[in-house]
């Protein structure tokens, strides 16, 4: 297992801060450099990794510290530093904290969590030769078998960090499941949530008095053969966790939006324009900001992410984007180039608290103006009960309703003209007549898109309407899965 302890200066640290932090165990242990450089290690007498440390990052989105850390830091950028300590030596999170404890005293800032900063010597008195060395070259998997890498987190949000990122690209490469174990208090960041959907990835909640289960689907786990799998009866039924069915009554709601987006391949593109388009109609302005990893911390600017993308080509690249502290909203993009040009597949979720009413009325709209241009394939709105922070809790949650349905012109025409603008025909393929009223074509009548409302996101027959339009427009990828 492995303690985070994160420094938040207002001052970069420099290599000579950084390493009288790394002095904390003093000068009997030393310090080298893994994952081509980008991680410093304070290590035993022998090598043994005791703390890793990340390339400090400068935060320059507000709200994204409290939005991770639940902790408040002056106005302003902030250096954010990272400590992972391995608790498999009983110094390790003291000397994480004392090399965070040293930049805060030496630069200014706070650190977290609370309590965990010193500037004291930790001495190392463990006998480190008799602890197992993890067999894993990524700081963050703490167990690694020929099936699974397992990281263990015990911090109240789990982002998808780079710390992560990097053992779920390495574990995907390696065919291998990333499984992640936390206590039951313990919540995910959307873009995490989204990382460990679909199996054999998983979330592994640890209940004091219920044992492991999975924190997305409440099935009982055991670990067996390397790996967490679920627990069966004797017919072979998956078993539950009582602790997943706890439910949320506090009346906040999601207003999800999935954008599918298709461009041809051309120097002047500019991704992020339907993402910008989209926040700025349901929420009255832009993101703040983007990146690849957790915390968000570059300003949000659709130019540089599309050179990121372009860079990157013809390997997909994977965003994340942030709103305002104050109108929480997140969005996650995966941009890939295939045959067919550039696209885009974007998940937007806005948080709403019990007395805020999602902008629904912005939905139609929003809906004309991606059909006038942008590349749009299908664009998905739905509403669902969630946290108004956008956070994951490990317990049952309804499925997501939908509002309505968009399809552009030229997947409209892919799928065939008549099947799309016929709501009530019975021709080819099953009767469009639940969906109950006629779509709304936006464009040329020769070429137009098409928006079809479902419902205000409170009525579950809403799933018979979009399934019907789904298998009637069978060719096009409508999203909702």
């Amino acid at each position: 297992m492995t303690k985070d302890v994160i420094a938040l200066t207002p001052t970069m640290p420099d290599v000579r801060t950084v390493l009288a932090g790394l002095y904390a165990g003093g000068p009997g242990l030393g310090v080298k450099g893994s994952a081509e450089g980008a991680v410093m290690q304070l290590c035993a007498p022998g090598g043994r990794a005791l703390v890793s440390v990340e390339v400090p990052v400068l935060i320059q989105v507000p709200g994204e510290v409290g939005r991770l850390l639940g902790c408040e830091v002056p106005d302003g950028p902030v250096w954010w530093t990272e400590a992972r300590a391995s608790t498999a030596v009983a110094e390790g999170e003291r000397l994480a904290g004392s090399f965070a404890g040293r930049l805060a005293a030496v630069l200014g800032g706070v650190v977290w969590p609370p309590g965990a900063a010193t500037t004291e010597v930790v001495p190392l008195t463990t006998d480190v030769s008799a602890v197992p060395v993890p067999d894993t070259a990524v700081p963050a998997v703490d167990v690694l078998t020929t099936s699974t890498a397992v990281v263990i987190q015990d911090r109240p949000v789990v982002s998808m960090t780079t710390w992560l990122s990097d053992a779920l690209r390495a574990a995907t490469a390696a065919d291998r499941a990333l499984q992640i174990v936390t206590p039951p208090t313990t919540r995910l960041t959307l873009a995490t949530r989204t990382a460990l959907r679909g199996l054999p990835n998983r979330w592994v909640v640890q209940h004091p008095d219920h044992g492991y289960y999975d924190g997305l689907s409440g099935a009982v786990l055991q670990w067996r053969n390397g790996t967490f799998g679920p627990v069966r009866d004797e017919d072979g039924t998956t078993l539950a966790a009582r602790a997943f069915s706890d439910p949320d009554g506090s009346g906040e709601r999601q207003l999800v939006v999935q954008l599918r987006l298709r461009h041809a391949p051309d120097e002047r593109l500019v991704l992020g324009g339907a993402l910008e388009a989209a926040w700025r109609r349901l929420t009255g302005e832009p993101p703040v900001g983007w990146s690849t990893a957790e915390p968000v911390n570059l300003p949000w600017n659709a130019r540089q992410l599309t050179e990121l993308a372009r860079s990157r080509a013809p390997r997909p690249t994977w965003l994340v984007a942030v709103g305002h502290p104050d109108r929480p909203a997140i969005a996650t993009v995966r941009v890939s180039r295939t045959p067919a040009g550039v696209e885009e597949d974007v998940t937007l979720t806005l948080g709403h608290g019990p007395e805020e009413t999602p902008p629904l009325d912005a939905v139609e709209p929003l809906a004309a103006a991606l059909a006038a241009g942008r590349g749009l394939t299908t664009m998905l709105v739905s509403l669902r009960a969630g946290r108004r922070d956008l956070t994951v809790p490990p317990h049952v949650a309804a499925p997501p309703v939908p509002v309505s349905l968009t399809v552009g012109a030229e997947a409209v025409r892919e799928a065939g003209l008549a099947n799309g603008r016929r709501p009530t025909d019975s021709g080819p393929g099953p009767a469009l007549a639940p969906v109950g009223v006629p779509p709304v074509p936006y464009g040329p009548s020769s070429a137009p898109a098409l928006h079809y409302p479902l419902g205000d996101g409170s009525d579950p027959g809403a799933w018979t309407r979009f399934q019907v339009l789904a298998d009637r427009l069978r060719s096009v990828d409508v999203g909702g899965g």
